[in-house]
């Protein structure tokens, strides 16, 4: 069984992670300051929770028109390139007087060129990594990304305390310097994994041709709306708790890295696949206790409970990396990663809409039904499997170098 030193001992794996552990703390303080300043500025749950995932919606520009790069540009080049475009904007997002409208521009902008570095992250750590070492990989890199969110969200409540959410924004800013700087002096000077020509139209082909089978599309829609609900719901810990809503998001954090723990490290792989369901329905089912609107001790247990659940992703992204050719890993994973976060940000839009027409508890509890009820149809049209089907070429790859697979919940 690999060891998580194994993976530090793997040339180009440590500075892949301290960049990734660095983006998500930068992106954890950011998002709580905006959050907060947007919902002091307004008084709009909807606008507040948007404020925190509405980035997410614009990955679905980005991933129907930057995503043919992620297998066409050199990754460090990209990942340094993404860590910097994020500190300015996000710089400017703190600037003084900048009306709300043009805090929500910046924030389209910054989630369009995140669509494009996830598909560079994890289609590099497919390269970094032997597939055997894979799902313990990504078990890492999300525990790292659970850990860094629980200091993230905890010191941006500080911040906010002690400073302001202004301050808190330009903390978040400075935190994506060492992201560039590991991608730039850590990461060697490999080229592209793919040649041609980057533009929209061979972005929607490759979406077209990803979309089109079956088994992946069916694996796509289990890593994106199940999680994309609960997410939603996580996006209500300001309006529904404004004072505790980073102990929150703390434990959601801890609860992650714990299952991203039990899972990537001690589950059998021969029997992780039979886990993803009930994993599925752990992540929702605790949040509909929020329907008796919980005092602060429940409302913590079940988020640290259901948070868990979000370890299902894993054996999901197992499952796409062997149903997706080598040369398109790093597209496959951006489309994942894209699709997941989109769909977060409609599960927070949705969340923030029923929430204003409702309670900020009568909306979690709503999401989390709709997640349990996602969760079931799954379960009911799934097919029985003999194992996934591989090209000639990707197992001609994967017996000469070893091969594929992708933070944010995530």
């Amino acid at each position: 069984m690999p060891r998580y030193r194994d993976l530090f001992r793997t040339p180009e794996f440590t500075p892949l992670f301290l960049g990734g552990a660095a983006h998500t703390a930068a992106q954890t303080v950011t998002g709580l300051g905006l959050a907060t300043l947007v919902l002091r500025a307004t008084g709009s749950p909807f606008l507040s929770a948007l404020a925190m995932f509405g980035p997410s919606l614009a990955q679905l520009l980005g991933a129907t028109t930057l995503l043919s790069a992620a297998d066409r540009l050199p990754p460090r080049t990209a990942l340094t390139a993404v860590a910097l475009v994020f500190a300015g904007g996000t710089a400017l997002q703190a600037l003084p007087g900048l009306p709300v409208g043009a805090v929500f521009a910046l924030l389209l902008v910054l989630g369009v060129v995140a669509s494009l570095g996830g598909g560079v992250r994890y289609g590099l750590l497919a390269e970094i990594l032997p597939r055997e070492d894979l799902l313990l990989g990504r078990s890492v890199l999300n525990m790292a990304a659970g850990f860094f969110q629980i200091l993230g969200f905890a010191t941006g409540g500080l911040l906010i305390a002690l400073l302001s959410p202004r301050g808190a924004v330009l903390v978040g800013a400075a935190c994506y310097l060492p992201a560039a700087l590991c991608a730039r002096f850590g990461l060697g000077d490999r080229r592209p994994r793919a040649t041609g020509r980057v533009s929209p139209g061979e972005t929607w082909r490759t979406n077209a041709r990803l979309w089109s089978s079956r088994p992946r599309r069916r694996v796509y829609l289990a890593l994106w709306v199940p999680n994309g609900l609960i997410v939603g719901c996580e996006s209500l810990f300001v309006p529904y708790d404004p004072g505790h809503a980073g102990l929150l998001f703390a434990c959601a954090a801890c609860g992650m890295l714990a299952g991203d723990t039990v899972v990537g490290r001690f589950l059998p792989a021969g029997r992780r696949r039979s886990f993803a369901a009930p994993l599925h329905a752990l992540l929702a089912a605790p949040y509909l206790l929020f329907a008796l609107g919980p005092g602060l001790p429940l409302a913590v247990t079940a988020v640290t409970v259901s948070a868990v659940g979000y370890s299902a992703s894993l054996l999901h992204q197992e499952r796409l990396a062997a149903l997706v050719p080598t040369e398109l890993v790093g597209h496959a994973f951006g489309l994942h990663a894209s699709g997941m976060l989109a769909l977060q940000g409609l599960g927070a839009a949705l969340a923030g809409a029923v929430a204003q027409l409702t309670t900020p508890a009568t909306a979690i509890t709503v999401l989390a039904a709709a997640s349990l009820a996602v969760t079931l149809a799954l379960v009911l049209t799934e097919e029985p499997s003999s194992g996934p089907r591989r090209s000639p070429r990707t197992a001609r790859r994967r017996t000469a170098s070893g091969p594929p697979a992708p933070p944010r919940r995530r």
